[in-house]
């Protein structure tokens, strides 16, 4: 009887903690209220953008990705998450230096790319061959570009990316998912920025050679590496930064170092 009593009451404590613990892991990686002050601007009317990238629509699109900001400590977990939301702000902002509230408070103003120079078929993919009078402009919240993302990402995600890349603009949750999708999936030889922001980046001897330091400057090098990277730290890298910091601040986080990918070579 004593011994089943232990186990009975073991079997309790083990219930126990596995509430605590999904409720742990079942909580939102931002709560409505900060992100709302975080993107006071979204809805306004001057955003094209306006009321569609919705908290909630973010919400469930975080569900199909169970390990961004839940992965490591407190501290990583909200760094990972304010990490993100500043590159998706620079990525889609309507923000300028005087803006009301500060550059900063102007994420998710555009959900496409304005007045694109091409339609961003890369003709040499046959892996995903760009469909005939489709454009593959930036789109989502981190305005996935070109026919080799939108390929792979329409088939993780369950939509046709070649055929209809017009989706990732026109809803919601499939527009955050494009965006997580991009952040949690490898693509060599670039690690995934979820991976790089929570520790999990294993640098190659190439890495190393490059210069590429963990950081929130390496996905900024993930991101738009070819352009922003390995040269004098441009607007647009201090613009991200600029976000990526006012963020950190609200989440009660640091940014942590490697700021910028000024002496990084792209991938």
């Amino acid at each position: 009887m004593e011994i089943r009593r232990m186990s009975n009451a073991l079997a309790l404590a083990l219930a126990l903690g596995w509430l605590l613990f999904s409720s742990a892991m079942a909580s939102p990686v931002v709560s409505r209220q900060l992100f709302n002050s975080i993107f006071l601007h979204k809805d306004d009317a001057a955003c094209p953008a306006k009321d569609f990238f919705t908290y909630d629509s973010f919400m469930q699109a975080t569900r199909c990705f169970p390990r961004f900001g839940r992965t490591g400590s407190l501290s990583m977990r909200r760094r990972e998450v304010a990490a993100f939301l500043a590159q998706i702000s620079h990525e889609t902002t309507g923000g300028w230096a005087t803006a009301p509230d500060g550059p900063y408070s102007w994420g998710l103003c555009f959900k496409e790319e304005v007045s694109p120079q091409s339609i961003y078929c890369d003709p040499d993919n046959t892996q995903w061959p760009c469909a005939p009078g489709k454009s593959y402009q930036g789109r989502g919240p981190i305005q996935l570009s070109w026919n080799y993302n939108y390929g792979p990402a329409g088939r993780a995600l369950g939509f046709d990316g070649l055929r209809n890349p017009e989706i990732v603009s026109n809803n919601s949750v499939i527009s955050w998912k494009t965006a997580l999708w991009f952040w949690m999936t490898e693509q060599k030889p670039k690690p995934s920025c979820h991976n790089v922001m929570v520790g999990r980046y294993v640098p190659s001897e190439l890495d190393l050679a490059a210069n590429r330091t963990a950081g929130f400057g390496l996905v900024t090098n993930i991101i738009n590496g070819g352009i922003e990277c390995g040269v004098p730290t441009s607007a647009s890298v201090l613009d991200r930064i600029g976000y990526f910091q006012r963020y950190a601040a609200l989440f009660n986080v640091t940014t942590g170092p490697n700021l910028d990918c000024q002496y990084q070579q792209h991938y």
